[in-house]
């Protein structure tokens, strides 16, 4: 498959990139929002669409054309204000899944946080981080797309295991970013989590393993 990556630039989506190029069995596209950014994956292989999330669904959808699924990674970050949060995380995902429609993209990857389906287990100090999130999940189980919500836990830059716990509700972990960008890539076509959410912390089973008994 042809995969836009959403956020390529951010730290997961640079490991979902390498994953899928050194991979082999697909296509990665970085989608990115400077120039610059382009010009540095383009450097190394791999075609980058210039593409702003706060821009048109037409414009989104120019950036995706081609492609056979999406990646969505792309955050505001944790530096800026819960207007971005809003405009990024929420409406930018919502934008991006209208895109893929119009686009004739039907599968779609998630990057949410773990137990964004449950108010009451929301962390305090990310509240509108998780509301944002929240609502681009419900939006997105609704929008008739194949996806995968991956809802990872706190997520560390340390290297990864290839070990995790996946289930519809765990409790508080963390988990290497190294592998929840192989839990996506994992997810691409793995049947198990077609319209599926799942919480995703470091555990004892295989990545492969986890993804099949979602």
């Amino acid at each position: 498959m042809n995969v836009a990556v959403v956020g390529a630039n951010g730290q997961i989506g640079k490991q979902v990139i390498g994953l899928l190029k050194d991979g082999g069995e697909h296509t990665p596209r970085a989608i990115v929002r400077k120039e610059e950014q382009v010009q540095s994956f383009e450097q190394d292989g791999v075609q980058a669409s210039l593409v702003d999330l706060e821009g048109t669904v037409n414009q989104i959808a120019n950036g995706l054309k081609g492609a056979d699924a999406v990646v969505f990674t792309a955050g505001s970050g944790g530096s800026t204000g819960s207007d971005k949060t809003l405009l990024i995380d929420l409406d930018g995902a919502v934008k991006t899944m209208e895109a893929a429609k119009q686009a004739g993209i039907e599968r779609f990857v998630i990057v949410s946080a773990l137990q964004a389906h449950h108010r009451e287990n929301w962390n305090e100090s990310l509240k509108p981080y998780y509301v944002a999130k929240h609502f681009a999940d419900r939006a997105l189980e609704q929008s008739g797309l194949t996806y995968t919500i991956i809802r990872p836990g706190g997520l560390l830059n340390e290297a990864g295991t290839g070990n995790v716990s996946a289930a519809e509700n765990l409790e508080r972990g963390s988990i290497p970013r190294e592998d929840v960008a192989r839990t996506i890539v994992a997810s691409l076509t793995e049947e198990s989590t077609f319209n599926k959410g799942f919480d995703l912390i470091s555990g004892d089973k295989g990545i492969e393993e986890a993804v099949k008994n979602i």
